[in-house]
């Protein structure tokens, strides 16, 4: 009997294990796979948002430097929307790199108001 509920356990495991995988793999969307340096881009401004809200939240930040790195992030927001404007929703490989630079930046930012 343990031979077996030791087998069941097992598959119990393997299985729990494949559907949090396909679920993971369903949970991206359309959008994200036609766009996914855009998407990349903004999973990581909606980071940086999290980051600076919890800065705020913790005292770390003051309000005026929180302000600031919002608006910061705004205008790379505002950067990736043209970018996608002017190639019909998509945006270059370079031009991920621009945003990306910019990201690093505010991130950095971030990392030392924080500490």
């Amino acid at each position: 009997m343990k031979g077996s509920m030791k087998k069941s356990m097992i598959l119990a495991g393997v299985t729990a294990t494949l559907l949090f995988t396909a679920t993971a793999s369903f949970a991206e969307t359309r959008w994200e796979r036609h766009h996914p340096r855009r998407d990349q881009v903004n999973d990581r401004l909606e980071n940086q948002s999290r980051r600076i809200r919890d800065g705020r939240e913790d005292g770390l930040l003051t309000r005026g430097q929180a302000r600031q790195l919002r608006a910061e992030d705004r205008d790379i927001q505002d950067q990736e929307h043209l970018y996608s404007r002017l190639d019909g929703g998509h945006i270059s490989k370079t031009e991920q790199g621009v945003l990306n630079q910019e990201e690093n930046r505010v991130s950095r930012q971030i990392y030392n108001d924080e500490h």
